[in-house]
């Protein structure tokens, strides 16, 4: 890129960025773009609306109290492709740095800049000093978000069970440093658990204002880690630009816990002593992709969706007559004695429709859509917090348990947030 296109790429940014920011306070946030000269390096200083960031350094990872939540989602699951520790962790450097440029309202990479793995500062997490894959000949970014508010976006980086053992084998040393908490997620009655949709070594969730800003961020990741890890699965989410309701109708997270409460969150979300060191103060993230029989619930009788949620459909208030069935309850009878278990911050998809041709009569044939709820929650332990509610769920909730299905999610431990020159789960790869 020559110094008039740097100044040209600049000037429109930061254009955009002002005519979006209005009368809000502004941060300057600046764009490396190789040795410019000091003209460059002014014109390079693009303004970033103060409302349009999170922060991305901080005790806790940013994307999980979160507040207020933002309206996009894209969460990917990678499968790790190394055979060698150091790759993790060069890896997990890489993202660190990309995370905490794009949430700013940056480039994944300082424009200009060659991509080398092997180029980041030796982490050395077990003496492992080999080569790592060498993307020098990768550009520093996509590009389609330049130009572009970051849109509040947030990272959240998980880890799966497959990074301390997999197929039988402890591929990094780190087995030891499994925590308790982290079981395997149990089969629950009714589940369709796809393979293709289920589990991953890596997650990353990216939220934002605007779904193209979150894949983007998630699409520079993913070119980060050719060579070391390769994406499993991936689910895009929304929430309405207003109001509180998931496709059902119905209210989507009601009796959850103030996220806003960090009193609460201590006791509802974070890890604690009881943890592993590398673990306090991070969370575990269980995660479900939820497909809605939508066609056959709209043709049930309001009355008949009242009772099975425990819910008025159109007040929002409790059901008091789904409460007093003890035989058959609601789902919010179920699931309200368990709320302050988890935080539950979920997303509704629509991906289309699908071709459908039923094996009993009246034998119809046609399509169906493709959508539902891309289930999300954050919590202290998974054993009490979401395998307990949805064991009671799978088994009782019989009303809503015949108009959706679970077909794909994954168990993932979320470290605790990076401080000012730490990676993601440092402290893990440093522990013995």
């Amino acid at each position: 890129m020559s110094a008039g296109d740097k100044e040209l790429f600049c000037a429109t940014r930061r254009r955009f960025l002002a005519s979006a920011a209005g009368a809000t306070a502004l941060t300057s946030v600046g764009v490396a773009a190789g040795t410019p000269s000091p003209a460059e390096a002014q014109a390079a200083a693009p303004t970033v609306a103060v409302a349009q960031t999170e922060a991305f350094r901080s005790e806790h990872q940013a994307g999980i109290v979160t507040f207020p939540i933002q309206h996009s989602t894209y969460f990917a699951a990678f499968d790790l492709v190394t055979a060698k520790r150091n790759d993790v962790a060069k890896l997990l450097q890489a993202w660190t740095l990309a995370a905490s440029r794009m949430t700013a309202g940056d480039t994944a990479q300082p424009l200009g800049s060659g991509l080398t793995l092997a180029a980041m500062p030796d982490a050395k997490p077990n003496g492992d000093d080999d080569g790592s894959p060498d993307f020098s000949a990768m550009s520093s970014d996509t590009g389609e978000a330049i130009g572009m508010s970051p849109s509040r976006l947030t990272l959240t980086f998980g880890f799966g069970a497959g990074l301390f053992i997999k197929d039988g084998k402890d591929r990094y040393g780190l087995a030891r440093q499994r925590p308790a908490a982290f079981v395997d997620m149990p089969k629950f009655v009714g589940d369709q658990m796809a393979e293709t949709r289920t589990g991953g070594d890596l997650s990353v969730q990216a939220c934002a204002e605007d779904p193209q800003v979150a894949f983007h961020a998630v699409r520079q990741l993913a070119r980060i880690a050719e060579g070391v890890a390769q994406l499993r699965w991936v689910q895009c989410g929304y929430r309405p630009s207003s109001g509180e309701r998931h496709l059902l109708g119905f209210s989507n997270g009601k009796g959850n816990p103030s996220m806003t409460d960090t009193a609460v969150m201590d006791k509802v979300v974070w890890v604690g002593s009881e943890g592993p060191a590398w673990m306090r103060g991070g969370t575990y993230l269980v995660t479900r992709r939820i497909r809605f029989a939508i066609e056959h619930w709209d043709h049930m009788p309001q009355a008949y969706q009242e009772q099975a949620v425990g819910e008025i459909k159109y007040s929002h208030t409790r059901s008091a007559a789904s409460e007093d069935d003890e035989d058959n309850p609601s789902h919010l009878r179920i699931v309200t004695p368990d709320r302050f278990t988890m935080l539950r911050r979920s997303y509704s998809y629509n991906d289309g429709a699908n071709i459908v041709a039923e094996r009993w009569p009246p034998w119809r044939q046609g399509l169906e859509y493709d959508a539902g709820m891309f289930f999300i929650c954050y919590q202290r332990d998974p054993r009490t917090g979401f395998i307990n509610m949805f064991d009671k769920m799978a088994k009782y909730d019989a009303k809503l348990n015949q108009f959706w299905t679970h077909e794909g999610g994954g168990l993932f431990a979320c470290p605790r947030g990076a401080r000012d020159g730490e990676f993601i789960g440092q402290d893990l790869f440093k522990a013995r």
